[in-house]
């Protein structure tokens, strides 16, 4: 009795859900829409950055650094004038001005050490860091280049291959794609089973449950799986068709195996939402409770910043998180193509985490229906 009674409250939940078509969108979008348009926007490490060039030298050499700037890390540069450099910088028109002086060429050839001013707009973070070092690295090369007369310099005594591996042209569209479904697994793993609880008190058919033969852990475990078996085949259907088919993104490990870790973490997320749905009193309350709670999840776990560079205090405290594991687990199988006898600690990590939180949230289950009641 007590598996079709899961079986059958799990159905009434997939019904129910069917029934709401904004909460049927949200789903269709996260897992279409929502992953294209954030994976396909993470931009190429530096792309199309603008830059101006006040070149007060107007020598060869001067016009040789600026027309070493080029597609598609710079914009064709703008030159300007001196006057021009603070009302430019003021309104962002451009990220990046490089002011040659007078007699800058002559200097170079007389062994002398001019220097040249580089003024960054600090405000766009990601193009400023970056940018830096490729300016610095085009004109030194230019100017080196130019001094020996056309010669690369000096040959080294080593000759240094790189080999990146996993992804050969370091396309951020592969990173990104994976990282949008492993955001939206969580995301809405949290949402759907929150938001099945606090649809059941508005609408006040708990109450209609507590009259029932039915006990708390039947309608807690039914709201587990039905929402995260919607997650799941949202899951595998977004890899399938969005990420690999419009993409055309690369999966080297087992989809299988990546469904069964995301099946673990599927169970210790929606252990979570209905956590978050039994202090939450209305839609608008649960809401701002996953805003408080995904944005760490997702920024901390390893997903879009390498937990080494984090403090170690916070790499300690986000092993507690599930989906600091899953982030490993996913990129671990999906980036690497690694198997079980790889990712076989993370699973069980999971698994772990989703026992206690599940053992929390009934708990907790069980002690507001008895207020209830």
């Amino acid at each position: 009795m007590r598996f079709a009674n899961i079986f059958r409250l799990g159905v009434k939940e997939l019904r129910s859900l069917w029934r709401d078509r904004i909460m049927t969108v949200l789903i269709v979008w996260a897992f279409t829409g929502s992953i294209y348009v954030a994976a396909s926007g993470i931009p190429e490490t530096l792309n199309k950055a603008p830059i101006a060039i006040v070149d007060e030298d107007q020598s060869p050499l001067s016009l040789r650094i600026t027309s070493a700037f080029y597609r598609p890390y710079f914009t064709p540069p703008t030159l300007i004038s001196q006057r021009q450099i603070d009302p430019a910088m003021d309104q962002g028109t451009y990220t990046f001005v490089l002011d040659i002086p007078p007699n800058f060429q002559r200097d170079v050839l007389a062994g002398r050490t001019p220097a040249i001013q580089l003024n960054i707009d600090a405000t766009r973070m990601g193009q400023a860091f970056s940018g830096n070092a490729y300016i610095q690295q085009i004109v030194t090369t230019e100017v080196s280049r130019f001094a020996n007369r056309g010669q690369h310099g000096s040959t080294l005594p080593i000759d240094l291959v790189v080999r990146s591996r996993f992804n050969a042209n370091l396309t951020a569209l592969w990173f990104g794609a994976v990282v949008q479904i492993i955001n939206q697994v969580t995301l809405l793993s949290i949402i759907l089973t929150g938001a099945a609880l606090i649809r059941e008190r508005e609408h006040g058919t708990v109450e209609h449950l507590l009259v029932m033969p039915v006990t708390p852990f039947e309608i807690m475990a039914a709201k587990v799986w039905s929402m995260g078996l919607v997650v799941l085949i949202a899951t595998w259907l977004s890899l399938m068709i969005v990420v690999q088919g419009a993409m055309g993104v690369p999966i080297r490990g087992s989809v299988p195996l990546f469904l069964v870790g995301t099946a673990a973490h599927l169970f210790a997320t929606t252990s979570m939402g209905i956590f978050l749905g039994i202090f939450a009193r209305s839609m608008p309350q649960f809401g701002l409770l996953v805003i408080l709670t995904i944005v760490p999840l997702e920024l901390l776990s390893g997903g879009s910043t390498p937990r080494e560079s984090m403090p170690v205090i916070v790499q300690d405290v986000m092993l507690a998180a599930p989906t600091t594991h899953f982030v490993k687990l996913a990129q671990g199988i999906l980036y690497r193509g690694a198997d079980l006898s790889v990712v076989w600690p993370q699973l069980l990590a999971i698994i772990a985490i989703g026992t206690l939180l599940y053992a929390v949230a009934l708990a907790q289950f069980r002690k507001s229906i008895s207020t209830m009641t």
